[in-house]
């Protein structure tokens, strides 16, 4: 899936939609020494529901874009996860 994160926030949260395709996210955690992603990887397991493993950044580790993949889930898991916080 698509991300567009903002680090460093006040709290860790889904803000909607970016553009057509990319869910944005907004993380508590520092843009440094990878902190932030882990925080993406275990939020989204956990909105998920599967084991924060099976969450990774496979593209723009240091960008505010970023592609994430799950692992062994299909895309209607991951659909049912995200329901109801993105308007």
């Amino acid at each position: 899936m698509k991300l567009r994160v903002s680090p460093g926030a006040k709290s860790l949260a889904v803000k909607g939609l970016y553009g057509e395709s990319s869910l944005r996210l907004s993380v508590s955690a520092p843009p440094t020494h990878g902190r932030a992603n882990r925080e993406v990887e275990r939020y989204l397991a956990t909105l998920i529901g599967v084991e924060k493993s099976r969450v990774a950044i496979v593209k723009g580790r240091s960008s505010r874009d970023k592609l994430a993949f799950v692992r062994d889930t299909n895309p209607e898991t991951v659909r049912e996860g995200l329901v109801g916080l993105v308007r």
